[in-house]
């Protein structure tokens, strides 16, 4: 007789009690961050381990050791995974069982370490984006879901404000992302691939993924609902109400934000203050992760004026099209100035092509009214030319 049990955790451990004596366990371990053929992945190759008879179940003396050896063996199989997949097998042995009842199970434990750090999965090396979106995100009821009022149009469809009203828990107002009826199937991936991108982040500014809605009739991102909208449309409706101090406050949850995406190995590409939204309570949360790693639509700065990517990018990404986490401190550099300067749109109402060459030449934006001396010689560290010198977060 065989049976399994199989336990899915984000946690460092995984701790196995209760076993049974004279019984032989396989454990197995797969990652469950997909990779580019990860369906067809199978478990790592089996750890057996013998618990001792009934005879022998007062002695632990090879307890520690067992332990020692799955830790290490485990740690290393899955090195580098966001989550582990453990599969427990339990075959009992031909001798020594006998008729145990409960009271007579024998109590090793058994310790999975799984590394802490977790990587970016890029959408785009997942086979099915649709089966990978249900590693990190819920898949919500439709019916949980009640649109109100149109916020705009988005990316993929229309954003909308609405309600999210899960079993047992108040209801919760929410940001809905919805995908247009006539979307193309390459909009339909872009569509699934931002939902599995922000679906990996767990940070307390960045914006939160609340769930998926991918069974009904119309696909949908559901995130928390920040009431304040973009950050540079706040900052310029309360120009003048908010002193330095305060402004400053806005910066240290995003750097940290940023720090975590940097760790993670995930690169923006599009920070900017409308990128930012700000929370009823003020707190600032990064979104804007539609933009998928090698997704190059950005990389294109010729514009008649207007919100230019030009404006925020870093040198090496408007000559090469280079994105790194040093560009997108560049780009951090510039939400510091335009939260001093109260959402003002930066380089004022030079066109993209002058920006270009102005940014070439080694000119800097100077400093905004009233910004501290040593908040500005930041942004200036972050608007270095050499890629390889700009701070850390």
């Amino acid at each position: 007789e065989q049976t399994y049990s199989m336990v899915k955790t984000g946690a460092p451990t995984v701790t196995v009690t209760n076993l049974k004596p004279a019984t032989r366990y396989v454990f197995q371990i797969r990652a469950a961050s997909p990779g580019p053929s990860w369906e067809a992945q199978s478990f790592n190759p089996s750890i057996e381990v013998q618990t001792l008879g009934e005879a022998a179940s007062g002695s632990r003396d090879q307890s520690p050791a067992v332990v020692i050896t799955v830790v290490t063996i485990s740690a290393l199989l899955v090195l580098g995974s966001v989550m582990s997949v453990l599969a427990i097998w339990r075959r009992p042995c031909s001798y020594g069982k006998g008729g145990g009842d409960a009271h007579d199970e024998e109590e090793l434990y058994f310790h999975f370490k799984v590394p802490t750090r977790r990587t970016f999965l890029d959408p785009q090396s997942c086979g099915d984006p649709l089966q990978a979106v249900h590693l990190f995100a819920k898949e919500l009821d439709a019916k949980s879901v009640t649109l109100e009022r149109s916020l705009g149009a988005g990316r993929f469809g229309e954003l909308c404000c609405g309600c999210l009203q899960l079993p047992g828990r108040q209801e919760l107002p929410v940001a809905v992302h919805t995908l247009r009826d006539s979307a193309s199937d390459s909009q339909r991936l872009g569509f699934l691939a931002e939902a599995l991108t922000l679906g990996q982040f767990d940070h307390s500014h960045i914006v939160r993924l609340e769930g998926v809605v991918t069974r009904g009739s119309t696909l949908m991102i559901v995130t928390e609902y920040m009431s304040h909208g973009a950050l540079d449309g706040f900052l310029r409706r309360h120009e003048g109400q908010l002193v330095a101090g305060q402004l400053m406050g806005l910066l240290p949850g995003l750097a940290s934000a940023m720090k975590y995406l940097s760790e993670m190995g995930y690169v923006h590409r599009g920070l900017a203050a409308r990128r930012v939204l700000v929370s009823s309570d003020l707190v600032c949360k990064i979104s804007g992760f539609g933009r998928g790693p090698r997704d190059r639509s950005e990389a294109v700065y010729t514009t008649m004026g207007g919100r230019s990517p030009a404006l925020w990018a870093a040198p090496e990404t408007l000559q090469f099209g280079h994105f790194s986490s040093a560009s997108d401190v560049w780009s951090f550099g510039i939400i510091m100035w335009e939260v001093m300067a109260f959402g003002e749109r930066p380089y004022w109402d030079m066109s993209g092509q002058d920006v270009i060459k102005a940014v070439e030449d080694g000119f800097r934006l100077p400093p905004p009214r009233n910004c501290p001396n040593p908040l500005h010689r930041l942004m200036l560290d972050c608007w270095q030319k050499d890629p390889g010198l700009p701070p850390r977060y």
